[in-house]
Formats: C-alpha cells, sequence, structure tokens
C-alpha cells in the first residue's frame, strides 16, 4: 500500500495496549497516520502514547457508553474518522459443562460485544466520506478446536456481524471485513505459548509450525484498513500460519 494512503488513515484503535494493537500503533505511526488509542490498562495505553504520540482514553469496550464516549473523543482529538479497529478481547479455554454464566457473560462481552459497539458508535461518524471498520476474529470460528465453544461462539458472531454490517453501510463506502489468527504470542495468550506441553500441542496445529507474532496480524490489519483496499467489503482474512484452512501432519523423521 502507497505511504500516502497509510498517512490519510485517521483511525481508532480499540485494545491498543495489547500486543496486536502496540504493532499496529507503531505500525502507523511509521507510516505517519494517526489513530486514538482506547484500552482498560492505562500503563499500557501511556507506554503506547509515549512512543507513538498518539493521544488514549481508558474505557471498557464491552460497556457501549465508555465506548460511545471514547469515540466522540477520537472525533474530537483527530478531527474526523475514516478507519476503526477493534483488538479487544479474551481467551477462555474450557468445555461448555464447565464454562460458569459469568464465563460466558465476560467472554461474549469481551469479544461480541465490544466489537458490535464498535460498528455502532464508529458507522454513523463515517457516513459522509466512507471508511474502514476491522474487527478480530479467530481460527477458531471456523474449525472445532476442543474447550473453544464459548470463544468459538463470539468470534462466529462477530464473522456474522462482519457480513451483515458490511452490506448494511456498502452504500455509504463504508467496509467491514476481519482478521482471523491462529495462535498469537502476546501477553494475552502466554499461558499458553509459555506452558510446554500446551504449546507443543498448539504448534502441531500450525502447518508453518510456529505461533504468529503481533507485527504480523497488524500488517493485514493495515492492509484492509487503508483507504487503498477500496474494493474490499465482507471478508475475513485468515493470518493463521495455515491453521484455518490446512491439515497438518506431523511426520517422523
Amino acid at each position: 500500500m502507497s505511504d500516502s494512503q497509510v498517512t490519510s488513515l485517521s483511525c481508532v484503535v480499540v485494545g491498543a495496549g495489547g500486543g496486536i494493537g502496540k504493532a499496529l500503533c507503531s505500525q502507523i505511526a511509521a507510516a505517519g497516520g494517526r489513530a486514538f488509542l482506547v484500552g482498560r490498562n492505562e500503563e499500557r495505553l501511556q507506554a503506547v502514547s509515549s512512543e507513538t504520540g498518539f493521544e488514549f482514553m481508558v474505557a471498557d469496550a464491552s460497556n457501549w457508553e465508555h465506548l460511545d464516549a471514547a469515540v466522540a473523543k477520537a472525533e474530537s482529538v483527530l478531527g474526523s474518522i475514516n478507519a476503526a479497529v477493534n483488538l479487544a478481547g479474551s481467551v477462555l479455554l474450557k468445555p461448555a459443562h464447565l464454562t460458569s454464566r459469568a464465563d460466558w457473560d465476560n467472554t461474549v462481552g469481551a469479544n461480541l460485544s465490544s466489537a458490535f459497539g464498535l460498528v455502532r458508535a464508529t458507522a454513523p461518524r463515517m457516513f459522509q466520506c466512507g471508511g474502514s471498520i476491522v474487527l478480530l476474529s479467530s481460527a477458531a470460528a471456523s474449525i472445532g478446536l476442543s474447550n473453544h465453544e464459548a470463544i468459538a461462539a463470539c468470534k462466529s458472531g462477530i464473522e456474522g456481524l462482519v457480513r451483515s454490517a458490511a452490506t448494511t453501510y456498502a452504500a455509504k463506502s463504508i467496509r467491514v471485513n476481519a482478521v482471523a489468527p491462529g495462535l498469537v504470542e502476546t501477553p494475552m495468550t502466554e499461558r499458553i505459548w509459555k506452558q510446554p506441553r500446551a504449546a507443543e500441542a498448539s504448534l502441531t496445529m500450525h502447518p508453518l509450525g510456529r505461533f504468529g507474532q503481533g507485527d504480523e496480524i497488524a500488517r493485514g490489519i493495515l492492509f484492509l484498513a487503508s483507504p487503498e483496499q477500496s474494493w474490499i467489503t465482507g471478508q475475513v482474512l485468515g493470518i493463521d500460519g495455515g491453521l484455518g484452512k490446512l491439515k497438518s501432519m506431523v511426520i517422523a523423521k
């Protein structure tokens, strides 16, 4: 994508303090774009802000009133919004019969409600000039992974949201897409990739033989957010080392 296209970005990044969010904001800043940072952890947001120069606001993305306030603040800071990215989320690895109602509500709130809330809050602000909304799905939405019932249900909901919202807002030149990563080495997932047995089991499911990095996912998000990708909407881009579409086989050496 051309530097001029990225330079024109005025992007709200929800979940900016996480591993993927930090990488995305660094890439936007390096290309001359602008972003407003939203997240729950003030210390992490401050660190990203210090590195990029972007302003931030602490807010719980699962609370639509908080999110509405954050988006309004973003618009006042940026002047206009032509891109929005939701990276808020959580990882719950439990079978359905061990998932409590609190577990379920928290997973839905952090993942699906935050995604829906961002579409709801940002789409009207793009009615005049168009824009791009990028949500975060998961390879777990398209394949059956044990103990992923709650998170898979939420991410599948996000993919349905992408397709419907892309149709609803197409007439306003608003594009809605998602990325679907495999296991990415971030602070949120470290209890998996830092635990040898869990890491080994997960690696066998990724045909490329390694876990993803935050900057790799961020590049895909920036691609979809860029105005240059003006004919891409309603799509889910798998950035997953082959997890979602390929069958990996362990071959004895």
